[in-house]
Parts: structure tokens; C-alpha cells; sequence
């Protein structure tokens, strides 16, 4: 079982996008099991455009980390890109790995 950190930067995040993160990040720990931690990074952007909703992701992995930024509308449209992103990503290592 993995470590999932959230931080709502600059604002107040309720606990059910809290709920929403770490439940989303677990399912990573299906497509690679030597994940480390992982941190969930939200925030509002300073801007007038109605897509503001930053997430970006660190996922501590041995050797190196998988770092994932998005905006979106929504915090949950954010989290779960940037999730759908670092799991090609992830895919993409345990297949280096297990071709090395």
C-alpha cells in the first residue's frame, strides 16, 4: 500500500476531493507496485480563464520520479488526467524493466 499525499494550495480542498485523489492514485499501484509515495499538488490558478484547475502529481518510484502537471476546470478533471497521464507513464517503465 502506497502513501498518497494531498495539498490544497492556497485554498481549502473539501474531503470529498480528498476522497476522490487518493482513491483515484491507488488504482496507479495496479499498473506498478514499487511506487514510493505520492503527492497530489491543487491549486487555483491566477487567471481569467474559466480553466484554472492546476493538479499536479509526484509519484516517488525507484530510480525516478514520475512528475505530472495539468488544468483543467475541475480539480477532478485535473487529478484524473494528470492520473490517466502517469499511468501510460508507469506502464510505459515496468515494460522497460521487464524488457531490460
Amino acid at each position: 500500500m502506497s502513501n498518497v499525499h494531498f495539498r490544497a494550495v492556497n485554498y481549502t480542498a473539501d474531503v470529498t476531493l480528498k476522497e476522490f485523489a487518493e482513491q483515484r492514485l491507488e488504482k496507479l499501484t495496479t499498473f506498478y507496485n514499487q511506487i514510493i509515495e505520492m503527492h497530489c499538488f491543487t491549486k487555483v490558478e491566477n487567471t481569467s480563464d474559466k480553466i484554472n484547475k492546476w493538479a499536479e502529481l509526484k509519484i516517488e518510484i525507484p530510480g525516478e520520479n514520475v512528475v505530472v502537471k495539468k488544468t483543467c476546470k475541475t480539480f477532478e478533471a485535473a487529478i484524473d488526467s494528470a492520473a490517466d497521464s502517469a499511468e501510460r507513464i508507469l506502464k510505459r517503465r515496468k515494460e522497460k524493466i521487464k524488457a531490460s
